[in-house]
């Protein structure tokens, strides 16, 4: 998986996009080496706004793109939790791709009617 880190507003310091690798490298190795993850870290500048560092992560999949969008008072902060969500959304894509959603496990694992007492059919 490709990282692109992009900085709005804030510089992008070798840290910061170390940590941001470091997060995300993890996710790597559940999608396919052909995805593109961009994220764009930003700031803003109203200082009414408390939690002003936001952490955008968009993932481009084969046929789909996954976004994720928070904000914290620190920026690895803001980082963290959208890798979280993103991971979150991975792990659910990966699910529905699959087919392997559980329906009910009863539907699955009831047996004919010999479970049911001694090979009697129930009554409809």
């Amino acid at each position: 998986m490709r990282i692109e880190v992009k900085g709005r507003n804030t510089p992008v310091t070798d840290e910061l996009r170390e940590h941001v690798v470091r997060r995300f490298s993890g996710m790597g190795r559940q999608v396919s080496p052909l995805a593109l993850l961009e994220v764009e870290l930003s700031a803003e500048r109203n200082p009414a706004i408390s939690d002003a560092q936001i952490a955008e992560a968009t993932l481009y999949l084969k046929g789909v793109t996954l976004r994720a969008q928070d904000r914290a008072r620190d920026l690895k902060h803001a980082v963290n939790l959208c890798e979280q969500e993103l991971a979150r959304q991975v792990k659910r894509h990966r699910e529905k791709r699959r087919g392997r959603r559980k329906v009910g496990t009863e539907t699955i694992r009831s047996g004919g009617p010999e479970e049911l007492g001694g090979g009697v059919s129930p009554a409809l």
